[in-house]
């Protein structure tokens, strides 16, 4: 089982930037699709952006231009870095892992707010 630690959430005014860090454990990292996820209250969890094991990208239409997903495989390290931020950006954000089976990390909080 693959576990996985977020970090790198905070507040942030709108127009501000922040980089998301998901350290990963358990398992062979670069044989594992990687991602971020977000679920805001009351919606449902969606993706924001996936790196694949070749290095890959797929984004949301939504943060297309705006956030940059890439891995560090040495580290077993992923990262969002999160620009030009907006209000409804705001959420809880999940690195997740895609390998024999799904894993998820508990979480990360992004406040943007004035």
């Amino acid at each position: 089982q693959v576990q996985l630690v977020e970090s790198g959430g905070g507040l942030v005014q709108p127009g501000g930037s922040l980089r998301l860090s998901c350290a990963a454990s358990g398992s062979i990292f670069s044989n594992l699709v990687m991602g971020w996820y977000r679920q805001a209250p009351e919606k449902q969890r969606e993706l924001v952006a996936l790196i694949g094991i070749s290095g890959n990208t797929i984004y949301a239409e939504f943060v297309k231009g705006r956030f940059t997903i890439s891995r560090d495989n040495g580290k077993k390290m992923v990262f969002l870095q999160m620009n030009s931020l907006k209000a409804e950006d705001a959420a809880v954000y999940y690195c997740y892992s895609r390998g024999s089976e799904s894993n998820w990390g508990q979480g990360t909080q992004v406040t943007v707010s004035s």
